[in-house]
């Protein structure tokens, strides 16, 4: 269950690279591969050095002009997709 107090890992079979911006990651175990446009790829940092989804949501939203629920919308697609993936492990504690 997502929740916003749920914290985003980057697991240690995920690369990431990052080219003029955006970032493609890449699941050594499955061999899939996902693509990031720049804010995607600021997303991706965020989510994976903050505490929680909360926290990286108040960062981007400090960062970003956007409507704060269509960021909140955003924030939670993208970790749905990556999780899909096998991109990010979620903790819940």
């Amino acid at each position: 269950m997502l929740t916003v107090d749920t914290r985003v890992v980057a697991p240690p079979d995920v690369l990431i690279r990052e080219l003029d911006g955006e970032a493609v990651l890449l699941n050594l175990a499955s061999e899939s591969y996902f693509g990031l446009d720049e804010v995607g790829a600021r997303m991706w940092q965020v989510l994976t050095t903050s505490e929680s989804i909360e926290a990286a949501y108040d960062q981007l939203l400090a960062e970003y002009d956007v409507e704060p629920e269509r960021l909140r919308q955003d924030v939670l697609d993208l970790v749905d997709q990556l999780a899909a993936h096998g991109l990010v492990d979620l903790s819940h504690d």
